[in-house]
């Protein structure tokens, strides 16, 4: 964690001493969280504004702020300052409370419930909320447009890269093949191809877009591309097994919901014993690409990172 120590964090106060895995990520979520309000944009009644207001209403609903964690300790740790990778992290912040909104829709996976509290829908109404998911997905494209320098143009590459993870190829590309695999059985390929869109798309952008933020060589680009498809590929299977494992109060949305709406998971293709394996091959995915970052880079807040979000915290 030496690089830490060296002044990288700007976001982190000063008093704090990043001597642990939970300091560092607190201090990067306070981090973000400072940030948010002012990306997020206000709006006057008179304009239609209850739209911010109910866009507000999810982005503030609580969340570890996973992918803009991630977007700032992978900046971090190339040696980019954190105020050029914040408004890019903020972004896909902006988009991931976006496809909870719509996701939870009547319409789409149709839930009650978000962070244990109901959802925008359930508050707003329902056009309301699909508006304010547009409007944060609008509002990310202004942030990143705002972030691009004509003069780096890798500003640009990694505002592309995130917009892409966001899209047809991406993110919503895997929510529409989720859609269509209901009450259905998908092969395996298949199974892997929509958790890789529909989650881990938006997981891996966060690393990828720091990469092109430092230039960093090719093979530090790969590793951080393996490193963010793995992960995303293992939260999406962590999620079909606690769907079936936990319950309701405890993950703060509704619990066997893929049963209820027949779902094609990794538990209903495979078992909860195989899906709890294969959980642990694409964590030691995870790992094994940091191996190969670890020579040059300090990567040890990436390791207590993957260990914490599948239950490896020792």
């Amino acid at each position: 964690m030496e690089q830490w120590r060296r002044g990288r964090l700007e976001a982190m106060p000063e008093q704090v001493v990043p001597h642990d895995y939970q300091v560092c990520y607190q201090a990067w979520q306070d981090r973000i969280e400072r940030a948010l309000p002012g990306y997020v944009g206000e709006q006057d009644q008179a304009e239609g504004g209850l739209v911010v207001e109910a866009a507000r209403y999810s982005l503030f609903a609580g969340g570890k702020r996973i992918r803009p964690v991630l977007c700032l300790a992978v900046a971090a740790m190339l040696g980019q300052p954190v105020e050029r990778a914040l408004p890019f992290a903020c972004a896909i912040e902006l988009i991931h409370t976006y496809s909870l909104i719509h996701d939870d829709l009547p319409c789409m996976d149709d839930d009650d419930l978000r962070r244990g509290r109901p959802t925008c829908h359930k508050i707003f109404g329902e056009a309301m909320a699909v508006l304010a998911g547009d409007y944060l997905l609008n509002r990310a494209y202004e942030v990143l447009i705002d972030a691009i320098d004509p003069a780096c143009p890798e500003t640009l590459a990694a505002a592309r890269l995130i917009s892409r993870a966001a899209g047809g190829r991406g993110m919503i590309g895997g929510q529409v093949l989720d859609m269509m695999a209901e009450r259905q059985k998908p092969d395996a390929p298949s199974l892997e191809r929509l958790h890789r869109m529909k989650t881990g798309a938006l997981l891996s952008a966060p690393a990828e877009a720091a990469a092109l933020l430092a230039c960093t060589g090719e093979d530090a680009s790969e590793s951080l591309s393996a490193f963010g498809a793995a992960i995303g590929l293992a939260f999406q299977i962590r999620d079909d097994i606690l769907d079936v494992t936990s319950d309701t109060a405890i993950l703060g949305k509704t619990a066997g919901k893929d049963d209820r709406d027949g779902k094609s998971t990794y538990v209903t293709l495979y078992g909860l014993a195989e899906a709890e394996k294969r959980l642990d091959q694409a964590t030691c995915e995870a790992q094994a690409a940091l191996d190969r970052l670890a020579p040059a880079h300090d990567v040890s807040f990436l390791r207590a990172l993957t260990r914490f979000l599948f239950g490896r915290m020792s």
